[in-house]
C-alpha cells in the first residue's frame, strides 16, 4: 500500500534519511521542520501516517499531539524521540501516540511500525480487490483483466488506490497531486495527465475506464 506521510522532525540529516527511504518505498513523504509547518501542511492535506519528533523549535512535540487528539484528528501518529525512560513512553502513548520509536533507530523498524499500526488502525487490507471486470491486488502491485496480470508501479498504483476509494467521484487534478505527491517534489502541469495516460494503458481490455471531464477532473467508472 503507498500511502502519503507527515514527517515532523528538525534534525535535517534524519528528515532526509527517513524521506528518502520512504520516498523509494513509493510512499509521499511531506517534511516539515516545526510545528508551525505541520500545522499548515495538516490544514491543506490528509495524511495516512505522522512522523512526530518530541524536542521541536517551536515546541514540544507531546502538546502538539495532545491538542490534535482534542479536535478529534484521529491520524495515526509515531513518536520518534532520543527519550526513551518508560515514564515518557507511557506518557507519549497516554496523550494519544499509537507508536513510540527511540532514537536512533533502525529503517527496517521503522517500517515495521508504520506497518503495524496501520494494521491496527484498520487500514484497507492488501488483499484482492474486485471492481467491475478486474481484480486489483495492491499487495502484488497489479491489476488482473482478463486473467492477465499487469504490474502498476509506485505512482500508478497509488493513482489507482485513490480512484477506487471513490468511484464514480469526481477527482481534481489538484486533489490528484495531494495524494500523488509531496510539496518538495517539482510537479508539472501535466504530471496527473501522464500518469493517468500510464493507468489507462494498463486497464486496457477492461470495462473499467478513467473519464477526462474538462476543466473537473477525472472520474473512475465500470460496467
Amino acid at each position: 500500500m503507498v500511502l502519503r506521510f507527515l514527517l515532523i522532525e528538525d534534525n535535517g540529516d534524519l528528515a532526509r534519511s527517513v524521506q528518502e527511504r520512504l520516498t523509494l518505498e513509493g510512499h509521499a513523504v511531506d517534511h516539515a521542520p516545526d510545528l508551525e509547518t505541520a500545522r499548515s501542511c495538516l490544514a491543506s492535506a490528509d495524511y495516512d501516517l505522522i512522523l512526530l519528533d518530541i524536542m521541536l523549535p517551536d515546541g514540544d512535540g507531546r502538546a502538539f499531539l495532545a491538542a490534535q487528539r482534542q479536535k478529534g484528528d484521529a491520524t495515526p501518529v509515531i513518536v520518534m524521540t532520543a527519550r526513551s525512560s518508560v515514564s515518557d513512553r507511557v506518557g507519549t502513548l497516554d496523550m494519544g501516540a499509537d507508536d513510540y520509536i527511540t532514537k536512533p533507530f533502525d529503517f527496517a523498524e521503522l517500517e515495521a511500525r508504520c506497518r503495524a499500526v496501520l494494521r491496527r488502525r484498520g487500514a484497507p487490507p492488501n488483499s484482492q480487490q474486485r471492481f467491475a471486470d478486474l481484480v486489483f491486488d495492491p499487495l502484488a502491485g497489479q491489476v488482473i483483466v482478463a486473467g492477465e496480470s499487469r504490474e502498476l508501479r509506485s505512482r500508478e498504483l497509488r493513482l489507482f488506490e485513490v480512484f477506487l476509494a471513490a468511484p464514480g467521484r469526481i477527482l481534481s487534478k489538484d486533489h490528484l497531486c495531494d495524494r500523488l505527491f509531496s510539496y518538495s517534489e517539482p510537479v508539472t502541469d501535466n504530471a496527473i495527465e501522464v500518469y493517468v495516460g500510464r493507468l489507462r494503458k494498463k486497464l486496457q481490455g477492461s470495462t473499467v475506464r478513467i473519464e477526462t471531464l474538462r476543466g473537473l477532473g477525472y472520474r473512475l467508472t465500470g460496467a
